[in-house]
């Protein structure tokens, strides 16, 4: 036995590369102004077959209150999205007891680092943020040709299937089972959790309490169309508004009420107009385009120019081109410089080359240097999870609906930045209406939103008022004890 277990720990390191079994520390923060201790656990947890072989090891960080009711507190589970990104974004900038030394916008400042967070979630549940296969410090086991198995991590099934039978596992051997349980994930990490709330549900008996969508993707939801085309809009005017483009009568307006009206807009006159395509009266067009152009901020020729379907690169090309910047895609808050004025796409995008400043050397140091876990593996921010399998039931909104109905408990939450133009706020909308067309669970679901990107807490106001959304949602949506749960 000791042989075998030397050859085990010696095929480990060389799949793995040399890392710290787990490390175990003791913390504390002030949340909304009391102090709270609590216990952060870094480790690594196999990923088993059938056989039972391990095929790849799960990294985890692991937050616990102490608490005499641990085995009751509430667990959320939390994911971000690429699908090759780890969870660093929300671990260090969100619902974590740590995030952030940056703007109170969400610019990067030096020295870089991390500070205390406020307002996390710790105070009202347990928090663990996973990394899946090649993302952070989570590889795969490499077979003796130095290979494995992608078909098994790297799709929308795959990915839910194997994170589901690891969330199994990490459940049982933390004791969590009576825990009320949450998933949060963001961008295509509500992909993941809305696929995984099914899955755990009708694999592996675990029924979950709450979802919660930051960002949220398409969810496999038929957008293309004349409907994609209309939907851009709202976005482009919050963006157009967020840099002074409008005209007074919109740009003087707060920037709900603006929205509300580009939304009436884009439902009841735009919608019905790009349905006609080619057919449509030349009169009319023109009324469109300048219409169009009036909440987009940019010139009507624009949208004649491309026959009404301005895309979202030629946005952020052309929003600021005359005061020489483009604009992000994620957060288009964020300004670009591009070698040439023409083109239509900008070079590269603004936000995202922001954030890996910051987050890059925080991570990194605070993993070493307070949770005291040590490795010669690359955290990898972003993981080559390639080729990744879209083509198999990627239809994860239609499977959250289905737990959804089979679990009278499951309630969902949508957060949105209005200034993120990768997964717009309104599609984030359209998406939340058609999740179940029935609209008989519609008083289940919440919708927020909030003046910022794609990561909305990056702003130090949202940062606060998305984790108290947060809190809220999460004690609502668990059922008062000795409550029959039933219709």
């Amino acid at each position: 036995m000791k042989q075998l277990a030397y050859i085990t720990f010696f095929i480990s390191l060389v799949n793995f590369g040399w890392a710290q079994e787990k490390s175990i520390t003791q913390h504390s923060v002030d949340i909304n102004g009391e102090s709270l201790n609590y216990t952060a656990e870094v480790s690594t947890l196999p990923l088993l077959n059938d056989h039972g072989e391990a095929i790849a090891n799960i990294q985890y960080t692991y937050y616990t209150k102490k608490s005499k009711a641990y085995k009751t507190r509430p667990l959320v589970i939390s994911f971000n999205g690429g699908p090759g990104s780890g969870s660093v974004w929300m671990h260090l900038a969100y619902t974590g007891p740590r995030v952030l030394k940056i703007s109170d916008e969400g610019f990067p400042v030096q020295p870089y680092g991390h500070k205390q967070n406020p307002f996390s979630i710790l105070d009202v549940a347990d928090i663990v943020y996973v990394n899946p296969v090649n993302t952070g410090y989570s590889r795969p086991v490499l077979n003796e040709k130095g290979e494995f198995d992608k078909s098994k991590f790297f799709g929308v099934n795959a990915d839910i299937n194997y994170l589901s039978e690891w969330i199994n596992t990490f459940v049982t051997k933390k004791d969590k089972w009576l825990a009320p349980k949450f998933l949060i994930g963001e961008s295509y990490g509500t992909t993941r959790v809305s696929g995984l709330a099914n899955a755990l549900q009708n694999q592996h008996w675990m029924y979950i309490n709450g979802v919660i969508l930051v960002s949220p993707t398409e969810l496999g939801l038929d957008l293309t169309g004349p409907v994609e085309i209309a939907n851009r809009l709202p976005y482009f005017a919050a963006a157009a508004w967020y840099h002074n483009k409008l005209e007074p009568n919109l740009q003087n307006k707060p920037i709900l009420e603006m929205l509300k009206e580009v939304e009436d807009y884009t439902i009841n006159i735009l919608t019905p107009a790009l349905i006609k395509g080619g057919f449509l009266k030349d009169t009319k067009k023109q009324q469109v385009a300048n219409q169009m152009a009036k909440y987009a901020g940019i010139k009507p020729e624009i949208f004649l120019d491309n026959n009404l379907d301005v895309s979202y690169n030629l946005f952020w090309k052309t929003l600021k081109k005359n005061d020489g910047f483009t604009v992000g895609r994620l957060d288009s808050r964020y300004l670009g410089l591009d070698e040439k004025t023409a083109g239509t796409r900008p070079d590269y995008n603004a936000e995202l080359t922001s954030w890996l400043q910051s987050f890059t050397p925080a991570i990194n140091n605070y993993y070493r240097n307070e949770l005291n876990y040590r490795t010669d593996l690359k955290y990898n921010m972003f993981g080559n999870v390639y080729p990744w399998d879209r083509t198999q039931n990627n239809n994860t909104g239609k499977q959250l609906r289905q737990a959804m109905a089979q679990n009278p408990s499951l309630n969902v939450m949508i957060q949105s930045g209005l200034f993120d133009g990768a997964t717009t706020y309104f599609n984030a909308k359209y998406t939340m209406w058609h999740i179940d067309d029935s609209g008989k669970l519609k008083d289940r679901f919440t919708f927020k939103t909030y003046e910022s990107g794609h990561m909305m807490y990056l702003r130090r106001d949202d940062l606060e008022t998305a984790n108290n959304d947060l809190r809220e949602f999460i004690l609502k949506s668990i059922p008062k004890e000795n409550k029959p749960i039933k219709y």
